[in-house]
Order: structure tokens, then sequence, then C-alpha cells
């Protein structure tokens, strides 16, 4: 029998044009969040009022901007961050953790009389989490500042949003990256309601569950209900929803197009920043020029790798990893 022959650099997913020469990194603005994220493992999460005894305790680099930031940066991407830290060690930490994973910070502000972001996290032995996030710093990221980054914002192939600074920063990068032609993705999360003007401009809103039934109403909880809040998102003029359903994967529609695109079962050890590992693999993949199927498949991958391992950054694996695991389940990506 004939040796099937070995798929090509290229169709493996490595980025090269065609006379060989590596391919230039899609680039990638997120207008987002900083934390330092403060991680407790617990048998179980705690009822209102109550006290447990815990176990392991660890400070890790977050922030819902920060981490997919990173997520993209490990996944091939190269990434500008455009944020607010105080001028503390905190701050000097993810400034530095950033910049040495290549990540253009020049416009992550300091802000001497802020403190920096946190968030207090509990991880019970299932990986499923509670957090509190105390924003600091990151409550004075201003419009002013995205324009100072215009630079950046709008000269990507994709900006990447979610909702952990002030509105009206966000709007300001959406205005300027959909002016610029960028396509934008929206991470609604933590949710609020959102200007009705905001949804046009936006390529892909890209809510969990609990997101998704805050902004529709519609709880997606089957292929269903998950199309039903698709279509409120979609009806409000976004050109695309991908809604995360945890381990059933995440359902995708577009006007010409829907339908779900199953998880990957692993066992879960920390779910905290998997949304950020989609969020962060989805505009990788659509930035290098993915049909938005093969790009959620993409993503679903980097976040199911994700829920593996501790922490938030440390937790976003790096492309090669990806590939590596997508293999392993028989999955083509």
């Amino acid at each position: 029998m004939r040796a099937r022959r070995r798929p090509s650099p290229r169709a493996a997913g490595s980025a090269h044009r065609r006379d060989g020469a590596p391919a230039p990194k899609p680039a990638i603005a997120v207008v987002g969040s900083l934390n330092i994220d403060m991680v407790v493992r617990s048998p179980r999460l705690p009822e209102v009022g109550e006290t447990i005894s815990g176990g392991e305790f660890a400070m890790f680099q977050g922030g819902k901007g920060a981490n997919q930031a990173l997520a993209a940066a490990r996944l091939g991407a190269r990434v500008a961050m455009v944020g607010c830290v105080g001028g503390d060690a905190f701050g000097t930490r993810l400034r530095e953790g950033l910049a040495s994973e290549g990540i253009d910070v020049a416009h992550v502000r300091v802000d001497p009389e802020a403190a920096t972001g946190v968030a207090f996290i509990t991880v019970d032995a299932q990986g499923r989490n509670t957090i509190v996030v105390a924003p600091g710093a990151n409550l004075r990221l201003s419009a002013d500042d995205v324009l100072a980054a215009r630079r950046v914002v709008a000269t990507g192939s994709v900006l990447l949003v979610q909702l952990e600074v002030p509105l009206d920063a966000i709007r300001q990068a959406v205005r300027l990256a959909n002016a610029a032609g960028c396509q934008v993705i929206l991470d609604p999360a933590p949710p609020q309601p959102l200007p009705a003007d905001l949804y046009p401009l936006l390529s892909v809103i890209n809510p969990n569950e609990v997101e998704a039934q805050f902004l529709t109403g519609v709880t997606p909880d089957d292929d269903r209900s998950a199309a039903e809040a698709a279509d409120r998102l979609l009806a409000r003029g976004a050109k695309a929803a991908v809604i995360k359903l945890g381990a059933r994967g995440a359902y995708l529609a577009t006007p010409q197009t829907r339908g779900r695109v199953g998880g990957i079962p692993v066992e879960a050890v920390d779910s905290t920043a998997a949304g950020d590992a989609f969020a962060g693999a989805l505009a990788v993949a659509l930035a290098g020029g993915k049909a938005l199927a093969e790009a959620v498949r993409f993503a679903n991958a980097a976040a199911a790798l994700s829920v593996t391992r501790m922490g938030a950054q440390p937790a976003m694996p790096r492309r090669d990893e990806v590939e590596a695991f997508a293999a392993s389940r028989g999955l083509v990506l």
C-alpha cells in the first residue's frame, strides 16, 4: 500500500507564503483590562456566609484584555495591548510580563494615582470558579487613551475588546477600527447593556451562556434556544454571533449560516480563562483568513486545552500545543 504523504507545514497550520518564506504575522489590537489574579483552590464553592478551609494559593497575571492579548500572541499573532495599570508593583509585573511575550505595551498607561486591578478567584474540585474583581486602574482607561493609540487600534487585522474597562473607551476603539476596515470582536464580559449603535459595528459578538441570556433574555441551553439568542443578536446588527457553550462547544450564526461546533471533552482543572483563550484564538484565526466555522474549531481546541491547566495567563497554549492537542483527538484545524 502506498504510504500517505505527511501534510506540509502550511497544511498543518504554520503560516508560510507560496515561496516558502514565513508569512507576516496577523496584527491584532486588544483594548481591555489588566489584573493580578489571586487564586485559591477549594473542595467546593462556599455558600453565602460560609467559610471553607481551602487549599493552594497562587497569584497569576490576568485580566480579560491581557489574557486575550497573551493568547493571541502565543498563537502566532503580532499583538498590541491598550489599557491602564497602577503605579505599583502589580502594574510593573503585568507590563513586563506581556512585554516578555513580545506584546507591544507602549499604550498600557501607568496611572500613579490608581491601584492596579485585582481579581479574587475561588476554584473548586471540578474546575468551576467564582470571581470578584476590584478593577482599580482599569476604570481610568479613557476614550482619549484609545485615541492616542489610534495607530495600533486602527491598523491591525482584528480589534479584540471586552467590557472590563469603561464603555466610552470601548466605543472609541470600535469606531476607529470599524472606520479603518478592521474586523471587530466583542467579548461582552462582564455583561452590561450595550448601546444600540454598537451592534452594527461588530464583526463578531462572542458571549458565553450567561452573557447571551443577559443580552437577549434567552437561555441558550440547547441548539434551538442558542439559535434564538443568536438571531436576536444578529437582528440588532452584529454581523456574526458566536455563543460559547462550555463543554458543548460553541453555536455560530451569520445571516447565511448557523450551527453548533461541538466541544472537545477534557478533564477540567481550572476554567478561569477558557473564554479568553477562545477569544484570542478566534481573533488569530479570523485575522489569518480562516472562515468563521474553521476559526471556531480552532478556538474550541485552544479553550479546551487551557482548562487542563491552572491559572489564567499560564494556561494560554502556544500554537504548536493546540495543533498537537487537536491531532491527538483526530481533529483537523
